[in-house]
C-alpha cells in the first residue's frame, strides 16, 4: 500500500469523523476514559472504526487521543499504557481493511490555558516517546499530532515523532476568528508549520464549524506547500433535551468539504459532532469529483495503428464551427430544456432567437444536477423544427463510458455536430442526492474520447470510418479557486483536441485576460466564447456570487445591482452592465454565449444588439 505522502498527492483523502461523539451517543458516560475502551470494551471501539471505515473513510484514526501518561493517571490507568495503545492501532487496522490507512492520534499534553516552560521540555518530549514508540511498533501508517493550541508544543511532538521514521501531520487548532486561545495567527501557525522539517503535513482540526474552518484555510493555504488536511466541527453544539447537540447536517458540512477541496485542502474529514453519516456523504460527493475520482485512461489517437480516414476540418464541421474557423464572432443563447414533455414553450424561444441572427442555441445537460428533458431530444428538436444550430452540453455524471460513445455517435447520425464537453455537478448539487455519479471520466478524457472518433477510432480501438466530425468544445473558467489547478485542467482539454472553449459567466473582464494570457503563454490558444450574463436584481447577483459554483460577481457590480429599487430597474441595469463587459472584452474574445435568466431570451438579446 502506498504511505499518505504518496496518496495524499495523487488525490485528496477523507478522513475519519469523532470518536469521543460517537462513543457518547452510544451511552457511555463522559467521565469514562475513552481510550480505555480499547480493552473494556473493543467491541464498541472496533464498531465505530467499521462505521467510518464502510462510510467511505481513506484513513481511520486510533483511539488513542489522549492515551499518554498524563492524562491516563487522572484516571489510575497509567499503567495500561502500553496495552491501550496497542489495542487501539489493533482495532484500528481491523476496520481498515486493504484500502484504509491507519492514523495515530496523538493529542496534546498542555491544556489550551497553560503555558508552554522552558523546563519542561524533557518531561513531555518523554511523555510523548512512551506513547509514539507503542504505536509506531503496533504498526501505524503516520502519526496524527491533533488538536494542538500551543506551535511550539506541536513542533516538539513533531521532533520526537519524526524519531520513528514516519510521517508526520501536524492538525493545530484555532477559534472562528482563525486566532490561538494565546492570539497566535493561523498564517503564523502555517508558516510555522511549513518552514519545521519534522512536518510532513498541516491541518487543522476542531475549534469551529464548516464555515469557519473553509475562512481559516483560505488565510493558510496560500502560505503551505505541503499536504493540507482539515478536520471541522459539526457546528457550534446546541443544548437539547439536557444533552450538547451539533446541528450542522450532513448536507451542511458536505458543501463546505467540498469547497475545501477545490481551493487545495489535500485531506478533509470531522472532528465533535461529526458521525458516519456525514463522512458518508462527504466520502460520496468529495470522491466524485474531478481530480479525486480515479478516471479511465483514454489513450490518443495518434498511433502507429491509427486508422486512415478522411478527418473533417473544422471550418467543415458546421456554420458555427465555420464563424470560429474565419474568426468572425459567434454568438448563442443558453436556454434550458423544461422539466416537462411540452417541447413548444423552448422552439418558441428558439425560433425568436433565429429570427434576431443568433448563430446558436446552448442547450445545458442537467444543470446543477437537475432532471429535465433529455439534452439531446431537445436539441434535435431544435435544429429539425426550427432550423438553428445548437451546442450541446454533454456532461460525464450520468452515463458509463459505452453509453456516452454510443450518445455521440447517434446524436452526430441525427444532425448534432456541436459538443460542449463538461464533467457535470456531481448529484449532491441538485434535487437527488442519493442518485449514484458515474464519472467514468471527466472533461478531459470525453474531449479525447470525441477526438479520437473524429480520427476513426472508438474507446476500445475499433475503426470508426467514415469518422465523425464533431466541433469539440469545453468549459474554462476563468475565476475559479484554484486558478493554477484550472489552467493546467484547461491545458489538458486543449491537449486532449479541445477545439473552443466557452467560459463560465464572465463579470470580471481582468479575470479573464489573465486567464487567457497565462493559457496563451504555455501553448494553449483557442477561440474563447465569453459567457455574459444581463443579471435581473441584487438578489439574483448575489446567488450567483454566492450558490453558484466557479461564479464570481464582483463587490462593485453586486454594489450597483443593490441600488435597483424596482424588477425593471433591475433588468434595465443588469443588461448596462453586461454590455459593458460584452464592450470590454470584444478585443480578445471569439463571440458571446449569453444566459437568458429565467428563460427571459428578451433579455439575452438585449445584450448583443
Amino acid at each position: 500500500m502506498k504511505n499518505i505522502l504518496e496518496r495524499i498527492s495523487e488525490h485528496p483523502l477523507i478522513f475519519d469523523g469523532a470518536m469521543g461523539t460517537m462513543i457518547y451517543s452510544k451511552g457511555v458516560f463522559i467521565n469514562t476514559c475513552y481510550e480505555h475502551l480499547c480493552i473494556t470494551s473493543p467491541g464498541l471501539i472496533g464498531g465505530i472504526h467499521q462505521e467510518y471505515a464502510d462510510a467511505g473513510a481513506d484513513v481511520i484514526e486510533t483511539n488513542s487521543f489522549g492515551a499518554n501518561r498524563f492524562k491516563l493517571q487522572e484516571h489510575g490507568l497509567a499503567d495500561q499504557l502500553e496495552a491501550i495503545n496497542r489495542a487501539a492501532v489493533r482495532l484500528a487496522r481491523e476496520a481498515s481493511g486493504d484500502n484504509a490507512l491507519v492514523a495515530g492520534s496523538v493529542g496534546p499534553l498542555l491544556k489550551s490555558g497553560q503555558v508552554f516552560i522552558e523546563n519542561q521540555i524533557d518531561k513531555l518530549a518523554g511523555t510523548y516517546r512512551e506513547q509514539m514508540a507503542v504505536l509506531a511498533d503496533e504498526g501505524i501508517d503516520f502519526f496524527m499530532l491533533e488538536t494542538f493550541t500551543h506551535i511550539r508544543e506541536a513542533q516538539l511532538a513533531a521532533r520526537v515523532a519524526r524519531e520513528f521514521g514516519l510521517p508526520v501531520f501536524v492538525s493545530m487548532t484555532v477559534g472562528t476568528g482563525g486566532e490561538t486561545q494565546k492570539g497566535r495567527p493561523v498564517e503564523q501557525i502555517a508558516q510555522a508549520l511549513e518552514n519545521d522539517s519534522n512536518v510532513d503535513g498541516i491541518g487543522l482540526n476542531c475549534g469551529g464549524g464548516p464555515a469557519s474552518a473553509y475562512s481559516n484555510a483560505e488565510r493558510a493555504l496560500p502560505l503551505a506547500t505541503k499536504p493540507f488536511t482539515v478536520m471541522a466541527n459539526a457546528g457550534a453544539p446546541q443544548e437539547v433535551d439536557g444533552r450538547m447537540i451539533y446541528m450542522s447536517t450532513p448536507e451542511y458540512f458536505t458543501e463546505y468539504a467540498k469547497n475545501m477541496i477545490q481551493i487545495g485542502v489535500r485531506g478533509v474529514g470531522g472532528c465533535c459532532g461529526t458521525t458516519p453519516a456525514h463522512i458518508a456523504m462527504m466520502a460520496k460527493t468529495v470522491k466524485s469529483l474531478t481530480g479525486v475520482k480515479k478516471h479511465i485512461t483514454i489513450e490518443s489517437h495518434a498511433t502507429e495503428d491509427a486508422p486512415e480516414v478522411d478527418v473533417v476540418s473544422m471550418a467543415e464541421k458546421c456554420a458555427f464551427a465555420a464563424k470560429l474557423a474565419r474568426g468572425e464572432k459567434v454568438t448563442s443563447v443558453e436556454i434550458t430544456p423544461p422539466r416537462s414533455i411540452d417541447l413548444k414553450p423552448m422552439l418558441a424561444q428558439c425560433q425568436t432567437c433565429k429570427d434576431a441572427g443568433i448563430d446558436a442555441i446552448n442547450i445545458p445537460d442537467g444543470p446543477r444536477a437537475s432532471a429535465r428533458i433529455s439534452p439531446m431530444v431537445a436539441a434535435l428538436a431544435v435544429e429539425r423544427e426550427v432550423g438553428i444550430e445548437t451546442v450541446l452540453h454533454y456532461c460525464c455524471r450520468d452515463r458509463n463510458l459505452i453509453g456516452m460513445q454510443s450518445d455521440l455517435l447517434g446524436g452526430y447520425a441525427g444532425g448534432l455536430r456541436n459538443y460542449l464537453i463538461i464533467t457535470g455537478d456531481p448529484p449532491k448539487l441538485g434535487n437527488y442526492p442519493d442518485s449514484t455519479p458515474v464519472f467514468d471520466v471527466d472533461a478531459v478524457g470525453l474531449t479525447q474520447v470525441v477526438n479520437n472518433l473524429n480520427h476513426g477510432m472508438d474507446v476500445g480501438g475499433n475503426v470508426i470510418d467514415p469518422p465523425t466530425g464533431i466541433l469539440i468544445g469545453v468549459g474554462a473558467n476563468p475565476c475559479a479557486v484554484e486558478p493554477k489547478r484550472e489552467l493546467q485542467h484547461y491545458l489538458n482539454k486543449i491537449n486532449a483536441g479541445a477545439e473552443y472553449a466557452i467560459t463560465q459567466p464572465i463579470f470580471d473582464p481582468e479575470a479573464l485576460f489573465r486567464f487567457m494570457d497565462a493559457a496563451e503563454a504555455k501553448g494553449g490558444s483557442i477561440p474563447i466564447v465569453a459567457g455574459v450574463w444581463p443579471l435581473v436584481s441584487f438578489r439574483n447577483a448575489e446567488f450567483l456570487a454566492n450558490e453558484v459554483p466557479g461564479v464570481e460577481v464582483p463587490d462593485a457590480i453586486r454594489e450597483r445591482m443593490s441600488h435597483a429599487k424596482t424588477k425593471e430597474d433591475g433588468r434595465r441595469l443588469g443588461i448596462e452592465i453586461a454590455r459593458e463587459i460584452r464592450d470590454r472584452i470584444a478585443d480578445r474574445v471569439a463571440g458571446y454565449q449569453v444566459s437568458a435568466p429565467f428563460g427571459i431570451v428578451e433579455l439575452a438579446l438585449q445584450v448583443l444588439e
